[in-house]
């Protein structure tokens, strides 16, 4: 018998607990619901990187309109040391080598300036970007160079951002293009260049005259600031060649286009592709082709092919062959440029040309 006559029964305690299980499966419940919606909001999403803010680029992309335009600010400053070692007659010429022709290369301090300045520029701003230099950095210059992200108004306007992986970037800097020229003064012919490859592919291209000074840059399926000429000469044209390559040319050219071909001698790639477009200095020479007859480096000419291309021009090997920019920093087949021409029809004309550029 219970307490104070009061009798319970089977059915009331079953009823009782039942409530009892009930209020504690209701409250223990809401418990692990809360502890298992933490800890969703708190664990970061599969792969461990947090997605990126709006308005920045994805993870392992770049943009080439930023890219264009540190480009551009990095072949100015680079330029900037070039006039400045220059102008002070600071030069400090060493020999750094022999090209496959025997000439002696020449390295100055303006090379090494130039290279710092632009080096450190690009690979502070795009640090996962592959980074191809004429010169060599040295591994322990911590040298900090800094973009402000700021774009120019002509690249905003003319230009829409384009994301591309990283990975399949690869940027060819010329610090000093035409050194030889440098050391004897000849500063028509020097330039700063920077050139965008993507997939071995020459897509962006900057082409600086520091002593004019002068900036032509170019985006294929985006746009330039520098235009062709409006007209051309098939029939005589103008070549444009290397200084020590015109003698080579000439006999060849003039035996397939006539006696009044006419061969421009000149320094440095980036001079020689300007020469083929509208550029308005008197010290700027005008030609119809572009030809090097030996083996050159891809910095020398990366950029002056993607501003022939970006143009509707064309860059290749001397027997027609397209220039990728990835792998060896050498193009063994010589070169031919030309815009607002039958390029193929060049090519078909001059079939010497392939093979005086082995010898």
């Amino acid at each position: 018998m219970a307490p104070m006559g009061i009798r319970l029964s089977p059915l009331g305690m079953a009823v009782f607990c039942l409530l009892g299980l009930g209020v504690l499966y209701h409250l223990y419940s809401g418990f692990l619901a809360g502890r298992f919606a933490f800890f969703m909001l708190s664990e970061p999403a599969a792969g461990g990187a947090d997605p990126p803010p709006r308005g920045s680029s994805p993870v392992g992309s770049v943009d080439l309109r930023e890219l264009l335009a540190v480009s551009v600010l990095a072949a100015v400053s680079g330029g900037q040391e070039v006039k400045r070692v220059r102008d002070g007659n600071i030069l400090n010429a060493k020999a750094k080598g022999k090209t496959r022709e025997g000439a002696e290369e020449q390295l100055t301090s303006g090379d090494l300036l130039s290279n710092r300045r632009m080096f450190h520029l690009l690979k502070g701003a795009f640090p996962d970007v592959q980074i191809n230099s004429e010169e060599r950095v040295d591994a322990a210059d911590q040298e900090t160079v800094t973009w402000d992200r700021s774009i120019p108004e002509d690249i905003k306007q003319k230009i829409q951002p384009k994301e591309v992986p990283a990975e399949s970037v690869t940027v060819w800097i010329d610090p000093l293009d035409a050194t030889q020229e440098y050391t004897e003064d000849l500063r028509q012919y020097v330039t700063t260049m920077v050139c965008v490859a993507v997939n071995g592919k020459p897509v962006i291209g900057v082409i600086h005259k520091p002593f004019s000074p002068y900036t032509a840059w170019a985006m294929v399926d985006g746009g330039s600031n520098i235009k062709a000429r409006s007209s051309y000469n098939e029939k005589t044209p103008r070549i444009i060649v290397s200084r020590s390559h015109a003698g080579r040319v000439e006999q060849v050219a003039r035996q397939t286009f006539g006696n009044k071909t006419v061969i421009i001698p000149a320094g440095g790639a980036g001079y020689k592709v300007l020469a083929l477009l509208d550029v308005a200095e008197k010290n700027q020479a005008e030609a119809d082709i572009y030809i090097h007859v030996t083996y050159i480096k891809k910095w020398d000419i990366c950029a002056g092919n993607a501003v022939l291309r970006a143009l509707g021009g064309h860059m290749t090997t001397l027997n027609g062959e397209e220039i990728s920019y990835t792998g060896s920093d050498g193009n063994e087949g010589g070169l031919i440029a030309s815009i607002n021409m039958d390029h193929k029809a060049l090519i078909e004309k001059l079939p010497d040309l392939e093979k005086t550029s082995h010898k």
